[in-house]
């Protein structure tokens, strides 16, 4: 596909668009999920004090932004392929804007604010589940062998987003005060509307061409598919069932404060996430993917067990911080798994992969907000999510079994 040109206003010299910056688009795309992801969370006790939202109305916040990505993934298995990824893209980044924007405005204008709440969440979750589905089949799509590290590359982007959340966040509550957090989430939304105009402009190549896509009904037919599916499900709640409550749990559970809590919780969880998945990035191709996957679903457990155990609040902030680490490795590398056993799966396949992330992204912090209900205790709560890392270390395992004994993707077909 040739690049595509754009007359630059300086100048009026024609500008190349390539491969590379289709790249930076897709980190941002990534980057603004993690906006769309994440600043709800800084905001729950806000929404406790401000609004009168209990505990069990914040976990539905949770659970609904990834029930509605569930479901666009679901319909963009369907129709993303028809539509193509450039429009896929637009509609996304478009949504994640006035999501953002209406969950700084929809409280101004609507009188019942947790329904004003509910919307903008929605709106956010379907341009979120969008850019789940979109983002990783483009950048495997783009021209390069290193594909396994291209993938956790994309994915750090989650990461860094989530640390600027919290770490510009966080300066923005200590200078302006959290009094204003309406105007913060508006500036954020400046972030997918620029990169919407960006994804109008660059060269895109399509994953698997028009009639070599593998069916899906044939693909739910091989059982370590089914297997990569489950994985996906326990990434994802080894990530978020941590990442969603760390702020609560360090200000409710630990008794810090709140700058201190998320400093040290959720902004080093995304730190450490971060480096993890750009030291694979740059060294992928030189580790075996699945004793990784199954050293960081051990280390996950060890971290949830000094989160909820230690008696001291800054070890356990760490353990919530050293988590970020382990699970980084989770969900890129099962998609780089799975685009290498089924490299004409399409996007439809990555469409169900995300989809069952997304399941244990509803899940894990599901399973959190529940049991701390249930026994109003938030430690409780997180040291219940530890059944995700483990059942991950199963699975893997298990893969790596099947896949030794000639059980690969290819003979069972």
């Amino acid at each position: 596909m040739s690049t595509t040109c754009i007359l630059t206003k300086r100048t009026g010299e024609k500008m190349q668009l390539t491969y590379k910056h289709t790249k930076y688009a897709s980190y941002i795309g990534l980057f603004t999920q993690a906006i769309v992801n994440n600043l709800a969370p800084l905001l729950f006790v806000t929404f406790q004090t401000q609004y009168g939202i209990s505990i069990e109305k914040i976990s539905f916040l949770i659970i609904l932004n990834f029930g509605v990505q569930i479901i666009t993934d679901f319909f963009s298995a369907k129709y993303v392929d028809k539509i193509g990824y450039r429009k896929a893209m637009l509609i996304a980044n478009f949504c994640c804007f006035i999501g953002l924007m209406g969950l700084g405005i929809f409280p101004m204008i609507f009188s019942n604010t947790y329904g004003a709440l509910l919307l903008a969440v929605v709106i956010n979750a379907i341009g979120g589940g969008i850019i789940e589905v979109v983002d990783s089949p483009i950048v495997e799509a783009l021209p390069g062998d290193e594909k396994e590290s291209a993938m956790s590359m994309l994915h750090s982007f989650y990461c860094w987003g989530q640390v600027s959340v919290v770490l510009l966040s966080t300066l923005y509550f200590n200078t302006v005060g959290i009094s204003l957090w309406k105007y913060m989430a508006m500036l954020w939304a400046l972030i997918p509307l620029c990169n919407a105009f960006l994804f109008m402009k660059v060269p895109m190549c399509a994953l698997v061409e028009d009639g070599q896509r593998m069916p899906l009904r044939k693909l739910f037919t091989v059982r370590i598919f089914w297997l990569l599916f489950l994985l996906m499900i326990c990434s994802g709640a080894s990530e978020l069932a941590m990442s969603q409550w760390a702020s609560l749990f360090a200000e409710q559970g630990l008794g810090v404060s709140k700058t201190f809590g998320d400093l040290l919780g959720p902004c080093f969880f995304a730190i450490l996430m971060g480096i993890s998945r750009t030291i694979y990035g740059f060294y992928g191709s030189k580790m075996n993917l699945r004793k990784i996957i199954a050293a960081s679903g051990i280390l996950c457990v060890l971290c949830y067990l000094v989160a909820v155990f230690s008696p001291n609040p800054v070890i356990s902030l760490l353990g919530c911080a050293v988590c970020g680490f382990s699970v980084g490795i989770m969900w890129p590398g099962v998609f780089s798994i799975s685009a290498k056993s089924y490299p004409q799966g399409g996007t439809a396949m990555f469409a169900i992969l995300a989809l069952g992330g997304d399941v244990g992204c509803a899940i894990g912090p599901g399973v959190v907000g529940f049991v701390a209900k249930a026994v109003d205790s938030i430690q409780y709560g997180i040291l219940a999510a530890t059944i995700f890392p483990i059942l991950l270390v199963i699975f893997i395992i298990r893969f790596h079994l099947n896949s030794i004994n000639g059980e690969s993707a290819k003979n069972m077909l």
